[in-house]
C-alpha cells in the first residue's frame, strides 16, 4: 500500500498491514502472513444487486478482517454433474451472488475503502461456458458448450486437455462498495464503485482502493475465478467456489479516486470503466496521470511522458459489452520503491 497516499496512515500499515516473511531462498517463493479472522461471512449471506437499498449482513469496524465464502457465478446452477444442456437453460437472474454487503463503521462519501486481500482458496471444482448470446464474439459463437474442471487441493495449474494445462491464479472477478442509488442495479457492467471488473492481478496480497459513496461503503465480493486471461472474451473465466479473507480499512483524508485503483509490491495500477477501449485508456490514461502528480510531484508533462515509458495499458474485460475495462499498471521499481 502506498503510505503517500495517505501519509497519516504510515506508521499503522506498518504494523497492520501484510507482514512479508524474510527474503526466502531463491528457489523457494517468500510467505505471507495471513491475519486470523475476526468474522466470517457464508456463502448463503449473499445478494446480486449492487443498490445503497441492500440491508449489509455484518457491521464492523475499520481494520476488520473478514472471511467469506462464495457461490460460483451460476449461483450453483452449474455443478461437477453439469452437462452442455444446462448451459441452455441457464437463468441469468440469480447470476453474480455477491457475499455482502459488508458495513464498515465510520466510512463516509469520499472516504476511501481500502481492501487487502490476504488469502484466497479455491473450491474442488470450476466451470467454464459459452452462454449464446453473451460473450465478446456472441454473433459468432451460438451454441452453449461447457467445459468443467476438477481443482485439486494444492493443485497449481487446471488441466484444459490431455496436451494443454492452465495455471491457476484465483481472484474474485466482482467487488465494489454500493452506489449513492436506491435503485436495484445490475452486477454485470463495471462502474465507478468497481463492480464486475474482471481484473485477474486482482490477487493475493493486492490491495484496492474503492471511493466511497454512501454511509458505511456496504462491500461485496465474489464472481470468484480460478483462472481467466485478460478481456475473458467468451464471458467466463474458470468459475469456482473460494474461500477469502480479507482487511478493510477507512482511508481519511487523503488524495480523492473517481474509480478503484491498486497496488501490489510491485505496481501501483489505475482502472476505468466506459463503452468503448479508447474512452476507457483515455480515463486510465488521466487517472495515472492524476496519481504521479499528486503522490509523486511530477509536473502533467513529465506524468504523461513517463506513463508513455512505463506505464502498461491492460485490458481488464470486454466481454459485457458495451462495457469494458481498462487498467494502467505502473511498476514500483520506475517510481524508485
Amino acid at each position: 500500500m502506498s503510505t503517500r497516499l495517505f501519509p497519516w496512515l504510515a506508521g499503522f500499515l506498518l504494523a497492520a498491514c501484510t507482514v512479508e516473511t524474510p527474503p526466502a531462498p531463491s528457489d523457494a517463493p517468500a510467505t505471507r502472513t495471513v491475519p486470523e479472522p475476526q468474522y466470517t461471512l457464508t456463502k448463503d449471506q449473499t445478494h446480486n444487486r449492487f443498490s445503497a437499498a441492500i440491508p449489509p449482513v455484518l457491521r464492523v469496524p475499520s481494520g476488520a478482517v473478514i472471511e467469506v465464502h462464495t457461490e460460483e457465478a451460476s449461483d450453483g446452477q452449474l455443478t461437477p454433474e453439469s452437462t452442455v444442456e444446462d448451459v441452455a437453460t441457464l437463468d441469468f437472474d440469480p447470476i453474480h451472488p455477491l457475499t455482502g454487503p459488508v458495513y464498515v463503521e465510520g466510512a463516509e462519501p469520499g472516504d476511501v475503502l481500502a481492501v487487502t486481500l490476504h488469502e484466497i482458496e479455491m473450491g474442488d471444482y470450476g466451470w467454464s461456458a459459452i452462454v449464446p448470446g453473451f460473450g465478446f464474439l456472441a454473433d459468432e459463437f451460438t451454441e452453449s458448450y461447457l467445459k468443467l474442471f476438477t481443482l485439486e487441493d494444492g493443485a497449481t495449474v487446471a488441466r484444459f486437455n490431455d496436451d494443454i494445462t492452465i495455471p491457476l491464479k484465483p481472484f474474485p472477478g466482482v467487488m465494489g462498495v454500493a452506489p449513492a442509488t436506491d435503485e436495484m442495479l445490475s452486477t454485470i457492467p463495471p462502474r465507478a464503485n468497481g463492480g464486475n471488473m474482471d481484473d485477474p492481478n486482482l490477487t493475493e496480497g493486492v490491495t484496492v482502493y474503492f471511493p466511497v459513496f454512501v454511509e458505511g461503503a456496504l462491500f461485496s465480493i465474489g464472481d470468484t475465478h480460478a483462472a481467466q486471461g485478460h478481456g475473458e472474451v467468451c464471458g467466463t473465466a474458470i468459475e469456482a467456489p473460494m474461500r477469502i479473507v480479507y482487511e478493510v480499512n477507512v482511508l481519511k483524508g487523503g488524495r480523492p479516486i473517481p474509480e478503484p485503483q491498486y497496488e501490489s509490491d510491485d505496481f501501483y495500477a489505475v482502472t476505468a470503466f466506459a463503452e468503448t477501449l479508447d474512452e476507457a485508456a483515455r480515463k486510465a490514461t488521466r487517472y495515472m496521470i492524476d496519481y504521479l502528480v499528486a503522490e509523486h510531484g511530477l509536473t502533467r508533462e513529465d506524468a504523461y511522458v513517463l506513463a508513455s515509458l512505463a506505464g502498461d495499458l491492460k485490458i481488464a474485460e470486454v466481454v459485457d459489452v458495451p462495457h469494458v475495462l481498462v487498467s494502467m499498471h505502473l511498476p514500483k521499481a520506475v517510481l524508485g520503491r
